[in-house]
């Protein structure tokens, strides 16, 4: 069933039969679709104008930031459907699962308090790749009330005009951001109990990897430093273990080696050990041995990634200048 007040915004880059997917997975669902490109040139543009979506040609020579490529997207949304009540945004690498819209549309109409309905976003693939897997245990989060959603959700269009969209200078995590300014207005958000999005990750090497987890680093150093004061405290602790973990008790460990004559070298043994918890937590959630294996050794490893990120925004803050996105495919 058509929902005549749901418009839908999606985002992408060279994503060939993955934007395919995305757009045909609404097509009846919503009133109007947007699609945002940023310089694609494998036709994204042209199927996505067979496939009845109006197309906004991202302005490249700025830089480019999700966040700003939702916002002009809107904004375009708006031009065609000023009277819209919800926007759905979706990343052009996932399909929107069938009946989502319209559950997330009613649990909005329910609720008048709530700012952003988001669910359970799975990867399409998380046999091809470890890298894969781990992705989806990491999506595997609780329902209920939540501080953030992704960049699969449906949005209330009032509120999210009311606090300015996304700050399109932010090039990751940019939707915690936007979620932190809606909750200082008073909007609510919730995480419900059904599939939302099928995302198509395509990782399949290490390296993609790192780089996702530099750009969480980085999310969580610049969502530090601009909502890090009481009582938000947006992202200090998560900030704070990276800096531990990922900068300093490496430092300490291999730094003082010598001096010590190698009895600094056991605070290494301290990662096995987190390790250990956060296995324990992921089993403890139903997830089979393999991906609570490879999900604790990945959060375990990844803290050297994200302290890297971390590390590179606070170098650039010091020099006055912004980062560009950090791209892992």
């Amino acid at each position: 069933m058509r929902a005549g007040d749901v418009g839908l915004v999606a985002i992408g880059r060279n994503e060939g039969e993955r934007l395919v997917r995305c757009l045909e997975s609404v097509r009846g669902v919503v009133a109007h679709v947007v699609y945002v490109d940023s310089s694609s040139t494998d036709g994204s543009r042209e199927r996505a104008r067979e496939l009845g979506a109006e197309v906004v040609d991202l302005d490249m020579s700025r830089p480019f930031t999700a966040a700003r490529a939702r916002n002009e997207g809107f904004e375009r949304l708006l031009q065609l459907a000023p009277d819209l009540r919800y926007v759905q945004f979706v990343d052009g690498d996932c399909e929107v699962v069938e009946g989502w819209v319209g559950r997330a549309r009613a649990r909005l109409e329910a609720d008048p308090g709530l700012g952003v309905v988001c669910g359970r976003r799975r990867e399409r693939h998380p046999e091809a790749s470890i890298w894969n897997r781990i992705i989806d245990v990491e999506w595997d989060t609780p329902v209920g009330e939540a501080l953030a959603c992704g960049g699969d959700a449906l949005m209330r269009t009032e509120a999210f005009r009311e606090v300015g969209g996304f700050d399109p200078t932010v090039i990751a995590g940019e939707e915690p951001e936007l979620c932190v300014r809606l909750r200082q207005r008073g909007w609510r958000i919730e995480r419900i109990d059904a599939e939302m999005t099928l995302h198509d990750a395509a990782m399949t090497h290490p390296r993609q990897w790192w780089l996702r987890a530099v750009r969480a680093g980085h999310a969580f150093a610049e969502g530090a430093a601009m909502h890090g004061a009481p009582p938000e405290r947006h992202w200090v602790r998560e900030t704070r273990r990276v800096v531990l973990w990922g900068a300093v008790v490496p430092a300490v460990a291999v730094g003082g080696a010598i001096p010590t004559l190698g009895l600094s070298l056991g605070l290494l043994a301290a990662y096995p050990a987190q390790a250990a918890r956060i296995y324990r937590h992921v089993r403890a959630r139903g997830r089979d041995r393999v991906d609570s294996a490879a999900y604790a050794a990945a959060v375990t490893v990844g803290r050297l990634a994200e302290a890297q990120g971390a590390l590179r925004f606070h170098r650039a803050r010091l020099r006055g200048r912004k980062n560009r996105l950090i791209e892992y495919k």
